[in-house]
């Protein structure tokens, strides 16, 4: 069991992946979380709260380093979080597409297993590295770390990094990224904002997709909007739908503010 957020990563072992035209194999990197017993123990409770405490603050420091390297070369990222099929991907191919020949983009894409996502991101053009976690159930400073080693962005690109599908435990690590924005879709429910609070507390931004959905669903943009304010009163709330189009505009202008 993962100390801090209590995913079973028995199975674990992180794999770093380029996709480009020169395919690169895969090669595995340990998994970096400690595993606590702590369940089995008279003081568990502690323990875990100790373990949890180390691999945040190991987690921390690396991000501040990541987030150094970046600064250094002009690169802004975006951690992008949702749960899954909230339409992260797609967003990301319409927003690729939409900014070519604006500003470099390149993409870090978060997954348990397989290349899908990567492989949909790789035939926009767009330079993209996959991270499979394993059992992991987000990514974390270090994955972040290996990944810019493998994709070295190009100056003062705008980095796109798509978290492991996941309302909870993503929210917890920094990778040294710019901004965070979470992703909701019309068709998960309202009261989301409520359910996971950490998650849209740490959000610099929100995003309510499938806009285009809106007269088919039960879901009222105004209460969701009200909901996240509740735990995130400044938080920024954009409405749109990456397969109509509606919206983007906005999104675009929030991404072309990051620098």
């Amino acid at each position: 069991m993962c100390g801090t957020c209590g995913c079973s990563e028995e199975s674990g072992g992180t794999r770093i992946t380029m996709l480009r035209e020169d395919d690169e194999p895969d090669h595995g990197h340990p998994h970096p979380h400690p595993h606590s017993h702590a369940g089995l123990q008279p003081d568990g409770a502690v323990e875990t709260v100790t373990i949890e405490q180390r691999v945040l603050a190991k987690n921390d420091l690396l991000a501040e380093r990541n987030r150094t390297w970046m600064t250094d070369r002009g690169v802004v990222a975006v951690n992008m979080m949702s749960s899954p099929g909230a339409g992260k991907t797609t967003l990301l191919e319409r927003t690729i597409t939409d900014l070519a020949g604006r500003r470099p983009v390149a993409v870090i894409e978060g997954d348990q297993e397989t290349r899908l996502d990567a492989d949909r991101i790789g035939r926009t053009g767009c330079a993209v590295v996959q991270v499979n976690t394993g059992a992991g159930c987000h990514l974390d400073a270090e994955m972040m770390r290996d990944a810019l080693t493998a994709l070295s962005p190009a100056q003062g690109s705008l980095l796109m990094v798509e978290n492991v599908g996941n309302l909870v435990c993503p929210a917890l690590f920094d990778l040294g990224e710019r901004a965070k924005a979470v992703i909701i879709s019309v068709t998960e429910g309202t009261d989301k904002p409520l359910k996971y609070p950490y998650m849209f507390a740490a959000a610099d931004l929100i995003l309510i997709n499938k806009a285009d959905l809106l007269p088919y669903v039960d879901f009222d943009v105004e209460q969701c909007t009200r909901h996240a304010r509740s735990v995130n009163p400044d938080v920024r709330v954009l409405t749109l739908s990456a397969t109509t189009g509606e919206g983007l505009s906005h999104w675009y202008d929030w991404l072309a503010a990051q620098r």
